[in-house]
């Protein structure tokens, strides 16, 4: 009896011991620390140990459990990937007066507004997890650009620490391709981590603003969350108001829908041009994903002209069809005749003179 005790008790001291160093690996990132976490600790929505939304958001609403959404993901969705790889355009990287934008997928894009260079949540691995082998793959087809591909950027813009929006890898190969970072308020710690110079890095909070090359960056609420390993929330989410002499963009991020889009429509719109999450929802997390529905009344909240969605088409981390997002976001852009831009991966929108509509995940 001891002796199966004591091997009890070894068999949890290593895994206990092998749960620390795994979460040491660099691909986790740091928490904060010193005066960063001093200045989160100050945040009016930091609370009992955590930052936190502007309305309350569960994770899950009552009368569902983890059980419920983990038996949902194991059954899954046969049309949950494509069945052939998503057609693309070489991407034109060119530079010009106009403002331009590249979608790779998901939340992946490159802006060029003012001259300006800006990659925004650039993920370029295979799967938006710490490890290859675990996680969603990205489909078929998204690989047409590598983070190696990339010429000089002037900035990478990062909304929060997910891993399909932080991705290690393609940090670490972009991070000398750049003169600086901008992110939410916390995400430094990660990207200190892995070799970006402090002096590159500006952290914001919700309704701060910076000026950088001409453009001006305003981190915005959102309703979310954030975390790269088991601890949640220890560092800010946001979107971005981004303002150039022409063109007025929201970055939307990651966010369920609330009333912090009119909020910003009334404060910082009209906008441009609106970025916003249409994908990866679910009735099991209706308040951290929005539904495409709310994505079109998200845009009408905030006074945009065009509305672009993105958050879909590389990877799928909930059980909806793939092109499900795009199918309904464009259902009901055209019942509240909304103006709507879709383009191909790697195809150019250039504001004022191109918004590429052709629904072509339906070929």
């Amino acid at each position: 009896m001891k002796k199966t005790m004591y091997v009890i008790l070894l068999i949890v001291v290593l895994l206990g011991l092998t749960t620390i160093l795994v979460l040491r690996l660099p691909v986790f990132g740091s928490v904060p620390a010193g005066k960063r976490l001093e200045r989160i600790k100050s945040l009016a929505n930091y609370k009992e140990g955590a930052l936190q939304n502007l309305s309350p958001t569960p994770m899950k609403p009552d009368g569902v459990s983890y059980w419920d959404m983990i038996r949902g993901m194991i059954k899954g969705n046969e049309n949950s990937s494509p069945k052939k790889p998503l057609p693309h355009k070489v991407p034109d990287f060119s530079g010009s007066g106009q403002t331009k934008l590249i979608w790779f997928g998901h939340s992946s894009y490159f802006l060029q507004i003012d001259g300006v260079k800006i990659l925004v949540d650039p993920v370029f691995s295979k799967k938006p997890s710490p490890f290859s082998f675990l996680g969603s793959s990205a489909y078929k087809g998204t690989d047409f650009i590598k983070a190696e591909d990339f010429p000089e950027t002037d900035i990478i813009l990062i909304t929060h620490d997910h891993y399909d929006h932080l991705d290690y890898q393609s940090i670490l190969k972009l991070k000398d391709k750049t003169s600086l970072f901008i992110t939410s308020l916390g995400a430094g710690a990660h990207l200190e981590r892995w070799g970006v110079p402090a002096a590159k890095i500006r952290e914001l909070v919700w309704g701060e603003e910076t000026l950088a090359r001409g453009l001006k960056f305003r981190a915005a609420p959102a309703r979310h969350f954030t975390g790269r390993t088991f601890t949640r929330n220890q560092t800010l989410w946001s979107a971005f108001v981004l303002e150039g002499t022409k063109h007025k963009l929201y970055l939307g991020g990651d966010s369920g829908y609330d009333t912090h889009f009119k909020e910003a429509g009334e404060k910082y719109g009209p906008f441009d041009l609106a970025i916003l999450e249409c994908g990866q929802y679910n009735t099991y997390w209706p308040l951290i994903h929005m539904f495409p529905e709310q994505t079109v009344q998200a845009a009408k909240d905030l006074n945009a002209k065009v509305l672009m969605p993105v958050h879909w088409a590389k990877f799928s981390l909930a059980m909806h069809a793939w092109n499900e997002p795009a199918i309904r976001v464009v259902k009901k852009a055209k019942a509240e005749n909304f103006k709507l831009t879709t383009p191909l991966l790697g195809e150019s929108v250039i504001l004022d003179e191109s918004y590429p509509s052709k629904e072509w995940w339906l070929d």
